[in-house]
């Protein structure tokens, strides 16, 4: 892709995700372009990394993204587990530091291609900002309905409001990270015809399966050289189970791919929490 194709490309990502974050468009609308804004960057990336392959080029570098957490509300911890989880779906590896439950920002450290990184640079505010306000309004709605239903006085309400949200977060988190596993595994088993999984010139091309799993060990290699003795992060205690249901239907309503639409081409059982 040369340069002038590839910032067309990023335009229009952007514009995308611009009409993603409209608070005008209904939530439907509003995953739509973010499926399809995810699924151009995908596409990019995989297509870059069996073109470079079939030319004989070495692998893209490896490098690192600093990304800002906010900790707002106590759900610092919650939001790095999510957005952590959506950067491992694109073959990315991560560390953090300052993840404190203080309500100070933290940093993401985002480990993986320069490619892969490009993508998260451009979809993680997006989705960060979409993963929030549906955690608000849905928060919102479920202290209320306690509100009516039960005899909850101040303290008890926003103790559940805040468990819910965190929960919720934590399982949109992992619900978009397992579409984006799902597309891309759709993509490399099945390339476009005509695209950079096809050789012009009869030779058999360098799957995109074998780019993606050559770029996944590239990168722990070159994470582990960074964070030699990095201490794994201690799960939350805190858990609420119907916060974290709705969570995860809300993000697999998110669509990350054209083929199948989320929650279609099969169902989908809902994990277990951690």
């Amino acid at each position: 892709m040369t340069t002038e194709a590839r910032r067309k490309m990023v335009e229009r990502v952007r514009g995308l995700l611009r009409m993603a974050e409209d608070p005008a468009v209904t939530d439907a609308e509003s995953q739509a372009f973010t499926a399809k804004a995810a699924e151009l960057m995908t596409r990019h990336a995989i297509a870059e990394a069996e073109a470079r392959a079939q030319r004989g080029e070495a692998a893209e570098s490896v490098t690192r993204l600093d990304f800002p957490v906010s900790g707002v509300g106590g759900h610092g911890k919650a939001r790095v587990k999510a957005l952590a989880g959506i950067a491992a779906a694109y073959g990315c590896q991560s560390a953090v530091r300052g993840n404190t439950s203080a309500n100070t920002e933290r940093t993401l450290i985002i480990v993986g291609t320069a490619t892969a990184l490009d993508a998260l640079r451009v979809l993680l505010p997006s989705i960060t900002m979409q993963m929030e306000a549906s955690a608000r309004f849905t928060a919102r709605e479920h202290v209320a309905n306690l509100r009516e239903l039960r005899n909850y006085d101040r303290s008890a309400l926003a103790t559940e409001r805040s468990r819910f949200y965190r929960s919720f977060i934590r399982a949109y988190g992992y619900a978009v990270a397992e579409r984006i596993r799902e597309f891309r595994a759709r993509l490399s088993a099945d390339p476009e015809p005509g695209g950079a999984g096809e050789s012009s010139g009869g030779e058999a091309p360098r799957g995109a399966e074998v780019v993606l799993r050559t770029d996944v060990d590239r990168v722990q290699e070159e994470f582990q050289k960074r964070f030699p003795q990095l201490r794994p992060t201690r799960p939350e205690r805190t858990h609420h189970r119907a916060g974290y249901r709705a969570g995860y239907l809300r993000g697999r309503r998110a669509e990350l791919g054209m083929e199948t639409a989320v929650g279609g081409g099969g169902t989908s059982s809902l994990p277990d929490a951690e």
